[in-house]
Order: structure tokens, then C-alpha cells, then sequence
């Protein structure tokens, strides 16, 4: 299984970025997909997650309607929506993909040992 975030960038703070997750090797259907984000000096937080099949969604409440994660079957991808970005917000954000079995819903929480696969990390600034 391979994860590759992109879309991670420098933005003002008010603004809005896109990140992407491309995930292969595995099917979407067969496995969730997590957001975490990373700060320096600071613990690993999960903010956002996705289920397999039904796509049910999860957030943090730090990020709690300003983010929106989402997810194209067919192209394998999952993405995360930020928008109203705070500085406080910057940090490396992985995607990570919890696994399960296929054609049974993979619903775990925002705790990263749930997850068995991790991207690489895309940087996003928020600054002025």
C-alpha cells in the first residue's frame, strides 16, 4: 500500500488550500483514510477521517467546519478541503490508511495507532 499527499503550500491566514491523498496497492473499498497533521515541537493530531464504503466522516474539533474530507472512488483518491486556515494550522499533514476487510465498513477513530499505512507528508505554512 502507498499513500502521496499533495497540495500542501504557503497561504495567508483566511485562506484555503487542497490537499490530495493518491492511495494504490490496496482497493479504496478495503480501507479508511485518515488526515493528521503534525506541528513542530508538538504530538501527532489526528483531525480528519473517512470511512471505507460508507464514507462516514470524523473531525477534530480544532478543524471542525473549515475542513471537509471527501473521497474519489475510481481515481483511489482522498482529499481534504481546509479553508478559514489559522496559523496554527501549519504542520506537516500525512495521510494514513487504517486497513480492514473488503466489503466491511472500516470505521476507526482519530488515534494514529489505528492506522497501518502513512504517507510521506506534504508542509503546510499559514503566515502572513
Amino acid at each position: 500500500v502507498q499513500l502521496v499527499e499533495s497540495g500542501g503550500g504557503s497561504v495567508q491566514p483566511g485562506g484555503s488550500l487542497r490537499l490530495s491523498c493518491a492511495v494504490s496497492g490496496v482497493s479504496s473499498d478495503a480501507v479508511a483514510i485518515g488526515w493528521f497533521r503534525q506541528a513542530p515541537g508538538k504530538a501527532r493530531e489526528g483531525i480528519s477521517r473517512i470511512s471505507s464504503i460508507e464514507y462516514i466522516t470524523s473531525y477534530a474539533e480544532s478543524v471542525k467546519g473549515r475542513f471537509t474530507i471527501s473521497r474519489e472512488k475510481f481515481a483511489n483518491k482522498v482529499f481534504l478541503q481546509m479553508r478559514s486556515l489559522k496559523p496554527e494550522d501549519s504542520g506537516i499533514y500525512y495521510c494514513a490508511a487504517a486497513d480492514g476487510i473488503e466489503g466491511v465498513t472500516v470505521v476507526p477513530t482519530l488515534n494514529d495507532w489505528e492506522y497501518d499505512y502513512w504517507g510521506q507528508g506534504t508542509q503546510v505554512t499559514v503566515s502572513s
